[in-house]
């Protein structure tokens, strides 16, 4: 019997990526320009993420913009899973926390995970990379994530892998601000605000450098599959997105295969139909995929080294559509259902 069809129907995952759009707890200031939610806006928040990702029924959720590891709970019992599934160091309102002393997250949200399958090792990916180190324009040094990615493997039916989730660096304008936050630079000079997007694109280039280099040292002459999802705030083919996943570079060296990243949406067993319905963020009128999901050769169905193959890859996004006061976040969710062999 053939490999890719003699398989058990239950060696299946779904496994999703939602940025949750500043989830944090009720009555906390996360930033100093917004208010806080009050037990209302909470709990309607937390009741409207759930039935968006109840829709999308996955095993593992890779999560963005979360402030507070309690709240993340409370969607994780609210989605089935246990409170112990919900894994986000660097917003933990544990008062042990060696990262946040029980504070949630601080200036800046946190990613991290829901996962139902055993944790295996995690680990924050917080130091730039030595080798991706830049200076960025009038600022310095790049060493560390402004949002460290998260490292999480873990056992899915047996099968050890690999899992990163990622929100880079945005495309907003980075000004000059003094140590107490004013401004420093005229933000109506469009000569200054080209100089600003650029430390920001150089910034975002830094850390998919980063992420890279951790992805070749995880998948290099390894045959463990490796997925990385999360707001890449860029599309596909941009050129910080293809700095991750080099999946280009397979088209001239197949043997680049060993560490590049796949597109699970160009890869899926069922492509064609979704094509005209694939959009995870409505920037200025427009639709656009920022959030992404890429896999590792192990789940190439051509590949001799396949475990497994990306059946379907589906976008939730109907949300986008709502008057923005209605919706609970303003991304997308994207979902993969990944079928492994026996």
């Amino acid at each position: 019997m053939d490999r890719h069809t003699g398989k058990n129907e239950q060696r299946q995952f779904y496994i999703a990526t939602a940025n949750l759009l500043n989830f944090a707890n009720p009555n906390r200031i996360y930033y100093e320009n917004a208010p806080a939610y009050n037990q209302k806006t909470y709990q309607d928040k937390l009741q409207g993420i759930t039935e968006l990702l109840t829709k999308a029924h996955a095993d593992i959720i890779a999560v963005q913009e979360v402030w507070d590891s309690e709240a993340l709970e409370a969607l994780a019992v609210s989605l089935g899973f246990k409170a112990e599934h919900a894994i986000i160091p660097l917003a933990s309102n544990d008062s042990s926390s060696k990262h946040t002393y029980g504070q949630g997250a601080q200036k800046t949200p946190a990613v991290g995970f829901i996962s139902r399958f055993a944790q295996l090792e995690s680990t924050l990916l917080t130091d730039i990379v030595s080798e991706a180190v830049i200076d960025i324009p009038d600022v310095g040094a790049y060493r560390q994530f402004n949002r460290p990615p998260l490292l999480l493997r873990v056992d899915v039916h047996g099968q050890p892998m690999t899992i990163i989730t990622a929100h880079l660096k945005s495309k907003r304008a980075y000004f000059l601000r003094d140590e107490s936050g004013d401004l420093l630079e005229d933000m109506d000079d469009p000569n200054i605000r080209v100089r600003a997007k650029l430390r920001s694109l150089c910034m975002r280039a830094a850390e998919a450098a980063s992420i890279r280099m951790s992805i070749i040292q995880r998948l290099q002459h390894t045959r463990e599959p490796l997925i990385l999802l999360g707001d890449m705030n860029d599309v596909t083919g941009s050129v910080t997105t293809q700095l991750m996943s080099e999946t280009g570079e397979v088209n001239y060296d197949r043997s680049m295969r060993d560490t590049a990243l796949f597109d699970a949406a160009r890869i899926q067993a069922r492509y064609g139909w979704m094509k005209d319905v694939a959009y995870t963020h409505i920037h200025q009128g427009m639709p656009e995929v920022i959030d992404q999901l890429f896999v590792s050769e192990e789940f190439l169905p051509d590949s001799k080294f396949s475990l497994g193959h990306v059946e379907r890859v589906d976008y939730f996004n109907d949300h986008l559509k709502w008057d923005y006061d209605d919706r609970v976040t303003d991304h997308g969710i994207v979902r993969a259902k990944i079928r492994l062999y026996d």
